[in-house]
């Protein structure tokens, strides 16, 4: 999704009527008309696709209140202080901040090389949860990726944690039905936001596929656990998988509660990506990816045709893995022949 970058104000200047076979132009109507009681009741796609009718629409409809009331109800998080300072610094203010956060990655390009003064210094993480189209769980977290500590940061798994470990968020959420109908139906209902944004670059994505594209129960705890999965571009033409994890549980009967809800990258072999490469692949994906809405389910199809990926892959490591210990167990074999053979003749 692509938006102009050209500022935009309300005119109150006279309009020319349009005769179109006798009907009225929408260059007709009062410019308070159309901001006040029409385009203020469209989404944000629905908005941007109007502002690429016509000059005048696109005027109006790149007025700064509408994307920020849009942006606003879409994702509360970013009524955060620090968050709106930064999307205020953003080229179009909260029309690219929409552009960059709306649309699902539909692709990534492949990190180039960087140097490390390139990548991001601090990520700003915006997180919603819904639940039935209600919110439940919102909040802002900076990670700082250059620090005295930026050593240990880089080298390290990388790993975002919005809930401690020895907390839990209280939720309205009950149980519904048996086990396998629950499972569906937290899969059709909770609905998770991750925005990501680089306050230096002025840029952001969203990582969370919106919907689960994973529902488990654990067999131990009886906790569910949902996966959030866009699959990114990584080097030497692999992929990664950005994992957005949500555990719940509670006591039979009664409301659940949230548990974790974390963000990490994982590589094709089930390996957690360490700081500096996750750096890169979120760079890449801030600055090249391309953005698309996706239909119902998509997000769901590519995780899966991805774990078939990682399926195919380690079957191949594992065929590798065994002609190579059937060639040690030859060349074992030969040897000890030959030295039982040197024996004998001897």
């Amino acid at each position: 999704m692509a938006f102009s970058s050209s500022s935009s104000s309300s005119t109150t200047a006279p309009l020319t009527t349009v005769d179109h076979g006798g009907g009225i132009g929408i260059s007709a109507v009062h410019p308070d008309i159309i901001q006040t009681h029409i385009l203020t009741r469209l989404d944000g796609p629905t908005l941007a696709s109007t502002a690429c009718a016509s000059s005048h629409l696109h005027e109006l409809s790149t007025e700064e209140k509408l994307w920020r009331d849009i942006c606003a109800s879409t994702w509360p998080s970013i009524d955060h202080p620090r968050v709106r300072q930064v999307i205020s610094s953003f080229p179009a203010g909260h029309r690219s901040f929409f552009s960059d956060s709306f649309p699902a990655i539909h692709h990534s390009s492949p990190p180039k090389d960087t140097d490390r003064s390139s990548l991001p210094s601090e990520l700003i993480s915006a997180v919603d949860v819904h639940y039935e189209n209600e919110l439940i769980f919102s909040k802002v977290q900076e990670t700082r990726t250059e620090t005295e500590t930026a050593g240990w940061f880089l080298c390290t798994p990388f790993r975002v944690e919005l809930i401690d470990r020895k907390e839990s968020v209280w939720t309205p959420i009950r149980p519904v039905g048996e086990d396998k109908a629950w499972l569906k139906h937290l899969e059709e209902n909770l609905k998770l936001s991750w925005i990501i944004i680089d306050p230096t670059q002025k840029r952001a994505v969203n990582v969370s596929s919106g919907r689960p594209v994973s529902v488990q129960r654990h067999w131990f705890t009886g906790d569910m656990q949902l996966r959030y999965a866009t699959i990114m571009a990584s080097d030497k033409s692999d992929f990664v998988q950005c994992a957005v994890v949500v555990t719940c549980g509670g006591k039979v009967g009664g409301e659940i509660e949230l548990r974790e809800v974390s963000m990490l990258l994982e590589d094709m072999e089930g390996k957690h990506v360490k700081g500096r490469e996750s750096l890169v692949i979120l760079n890449a994906a801030m600055e090249s990816g391309k953005r698309k809405k996706e239909r119902r389910g998509e997000g769901k199809e590519r995780f899966e045709a991805y774990l078939e990926m990682k399926k195919v892959r380690s079957e191949r490591k594992q065929r590798r893995e065994r002609a190579v210990d059937m060639a040690f167990m030859l060349t074992g074999i030969t040897i000890f022949v030959a030295f039982c053979s040197f024996l004998c003749f001897r």
